[in-house]
């Protein structure tokens, strides 16, 4: 009686990770029990049925079997907004193959053209809010950083072209096409629409176009199953790894963490194949960034260095100083002070090397002064978060916080159709922060204000969720300021409670 044993009448500990998550977390039994049974059903595993003795022998050490330990991985990452893994909890996972995991992928162009089309098309029919399938989860530690380090191995090839039709079939049904190449117009069409969706996304968010730049990625797959001479194959593997980094970024902005992860990986295949070092270390800094936002600092450590490791010597000047600014976060996530002045200073003194005749590809073309300064002074903020709002980090980020806004300020009212408005929106958020570590409530309600203002006219998840998060903080610490307690309230009322789930 009361002594928990296995089926080798072994007694088991209790599962103290597991405890640890569950006390924190604030849930009583019977509530993680109905989210494990509604997240059952939504996979379609109707076949569970928990309750509170059943949580109760979990705490004490037993072992569920799986989809458990995945949707319990799932809902703790949700409610503690970071990557809790199911080892994390104490938990054993079953093994997944290569093609189930979504992370460790082969690297063979005819299988990342496959997974592409493949993936992409399941997100139009079934993503509306993200959920493609049982297996699509977050991965973290050495589960993502392993696979991504192949990222530089050679991979064999016999030098002709990928005969695609034969490779995976008929895409879209019909008769297999066959092409001598495409033109350089159309491949100009191509590059041109994908810029275009990128000047879409930093001016109204990633919610209101990213099933365009979803289905833009699949017809491209079609495109690629064709046969075409080396350059061209080469070019549409680029467009490829552009479409599928943006169709991440945007899916990551709405709040589609995993769906995020699964494209960025895709993405980085693409730009093997492509042969495109700098591109590549770009795909990377963008799954750094994710991982900055879910709390792993190690990780998205790992991934920028990976990112500058394999683009020494041919990433312009513009991407070593955005890859040197991203460096800077993740040590800033990490408390190392050191570290991250270092970053700080190589990204500016990087940044200064660039010249007017520099030809940087489109996608880097984001990272502008203010671009520069923001990353910088977001560093700052950070660190002092962690040194426990230290006054010596704040002072730093001040100012680079202002000229990041201000600059942002002058691009949207000298070109309000082109203007990077979700950058300007979170560096007002990130001034309105900085205003709240120096006890400053006025003039932190004077910033957000204006930041909930833009936030209105985006469609962006993460805007939303900063914005939620600042006033709360405001809230706990100022909630007697009158600036403060109005603005609140109206922004409580106008902000959507969830944009992600009417973002297509």
């Amino acid at each position: 009686m009361g002594v928990n044993a296995g089926g080798d009448g072994q007694a088991k500990p209790p599962n103290e990770r597991l405890t640890s998550w569950f006390q924190r977390s604030g849930w009583s039994k019977g509530e993680l029990a109905r989210q494990v049974n509604r997240r059952a059903r939504r996979l379609g595993a109707h076949h569970i049925s928990t309750d509170t003795s059943r949580v109760r022998r979990w705490l004490d050490g037993e072992q569920p079997r799986e989809p458990i330990p995945r949707i319990l991985a799932e809902l703790f990452s949700e409610r503690f907004g970071r990557v809790v893994g199911v080892e994390d909890l104490g938990l054993r996972s079953a093994r997944q193959s290569a093609a189930v995991s979504g992370i460790d992928l082969p690297w063979a162009g005819p299988q990342t053209v496959a997974l592409i089309n493949e993936f992409s098309r399941s997100d139009l029919m079934l993503g509306r809010r993200g959920f493609l399938g049982t297996a699509l989860t977050m991965s973290a530690g050495p589960a993502l950083i392993e696979p991504m380090q192949r990222w530089l191995v050679p991979t064999p090839t016999d030098g002709e072209p990928m005969p695609g039709a034969r490779l995976i079939g008929v895409v879209g049904g019909g008769e297999p096409r066959r092409l001598s190449g495409l033109s350089e117009p159309e491949l100009a069409v191509l590059e041109a629409t994908t810029a275009q969706f990128r000047s879409w996304d930093a001016h109204s968010g990633g919610g209101l176009r990213r099933k365009a730049v979803v289905g833009q990625l699949h017809e491209v797959t079609d495109l690629l199953a064709e046969s075409h001479p080396e350059s061209v194959r080469r070019r549409l593997f680029r467009v490829t790894a552009e479409l599928a980094e943006l169709a991440g970024w945007m899916s990551y902005d709405i709040g589609l963490q995993p769906t995020a992860q699964k494209y960025f990986v895709l993405a980085l295949h693409a730009a093997k194949e492509a042969d495109d070092r700098p591109l590549g270390a770009f795909i990377l800094s963008m799954m750094s960034r994710q991982m900055i936002h879910l709390g792993r600092g190690d990780d998205a450590l790992e991934l920028i260095h990976l990112a500058q490791y394999g683009s020494r010597g041919t990433a312009t000047p513009r991407t070593q100083a955005m890859l040197y600014a991203m460096e800077a976060r993740a040590h800033a996530t990490q408390g190392q002070p050191a570290k991250c002045h270092r970053a700080v200073r190589m990204a500016q003194e990087t940044f200064a090397q660039i010249t007017a005749d520099e030809h940087d590809p489109d996608w880097i073309g984001f990272f502008s002064e203010a671009e520069l300064n923001a990353e910088n002074a977001h560093s700052y903020r950070d660190l002092s978060y962690v040194a426990g709002r230290s006054p010596a980090y704040v002072t730093r980020a001040k100012p680079l916080m202002e000229r990041a806004v201000r600059l942002f300020a002058e691009e949207c009212e000298r070109d309000p159709g082109a203007a990077h408005h979700r950058s300007y929106a979170l560096n007002l958020i990130g001034l309105a922060t900085v205003h709240l570590l120096e006890r400053e409530p006025e003039a932190f309600a004077e910033q957000a204000t204006l930041a909930s203002d833009l936030a209105g006219r985006l469609r962006s998840e993460r805007v939303n969720d900063r914005l939620r998060t600042t006033w709360a903080a405001a809230q706990r610490d100022f909630g007697d300021v009158p600036e403060v307690r109005d603005s609140a309230a109206r922004i409580a009322a106008e902000l959507p409670r969830n944009s992600a789930v009417r973002a297509v």
